[in-house]
């Protein structure tokens, strides 16, 4: 005969127990924000400062600044065009030059443009450390523009006869990878080397332009160079 087992009712739930325990969890916030309601008003009102400050200062500030050292730099980038350093460089006594903007405008977008064009300004008229020193001071996203500022650089190194720094800023110039510039400043990098007696080095540096840019103009001319060091095919 078989034996009847005693069935097990399934718990039957109701939802007071969740809703007990959301209720409970409100509460503990609830205390939780009165307890601490100075603080937490304080920090989100930081927080709001914060925001409403960053706003601000674009829309009221720094705004107004770049429309300003555009206008400012305007003269000076019309000289600059011209060929008329010393003009572009220190201003008319009416219109501001490149360093006046640097110094009221360091900050904006302009003012960034100033130094590179300073820095030009100081190399075209012989004062290499002072170019070399204002291209230094200048960054740009613009993988290109930096490229032209660092083998600027580099240009100034040699006339100062540092070909080892020429040759830092020269492959710093290079390294940007591209078809334009990048071989004309390896180049450079390779001649200064020939110049400080690193022949293997220099040699190294035309070898890289031959395999990384043989469609170029310097990458066509690097069978020469390497011939003239003693590499032949």
């Amino acid at each position: 005969m078989a034996e009847n087992k005693p069935h097990t009712k399934a718990p039957v739930t109701t939802g007071k127990s969740e809703d007990f325990d959301l209720q409970a969890t409100a509460d503990r916030a609830g205390d939780f924000y009165a307890r601490n309601k100075n603080v937490i008003n304080i920090g989100l009102l930081a927080v709001i400062v914060i925001v409403a400050g960053f706003f601000g200062y674009n829309r009221f500030i720094k705004a107004p600044n770049e429309k300003k050292a555009q206008e400012a730099i305007f003269q000076a980038q019309n000289y600059f065009a011209v060929d008329s350093f010393k003009l572009a460089l220190n201003g008319d006594g009416n219109n501001y030059g490149f360093l006046q903007v640097v110094d009221k405008f360091g900050g904006t977008k302009a003012g960034n443009l100033a130094k590179y064009s300073a820095g030009v300004c100081y190399v075209k008229l012989g004062d290499y450390q002072k170019g070399i020193d204002m291209l230094k001071s200048f960054s740009s996203g613009d993988l290109v523009i930096q490229s032209l500022a660092n083998g600027l650089i580099g240009d100034a190194y040699m006339e100062l006869n540092k070909a080892d720094d020429a040759v830092s800023y020269y492959k710093k110039a290079g390294a940007d990878d591209n078809e334009l510039t990048s071989p004309i400043y390896l180049l450079r990098a390779g001649l200064a080397l020939e110049k400080a007696n690193k022949p293997q080095e220099a040699i190294a540096v035309y070898q890289e332009i031959k395999q990384k840019y043989p469609q170029t103009n310097e990458g066509r001319e690097m069978e020469k160079y390497l011939a003239r060091l003693g590499v032949v095919k």
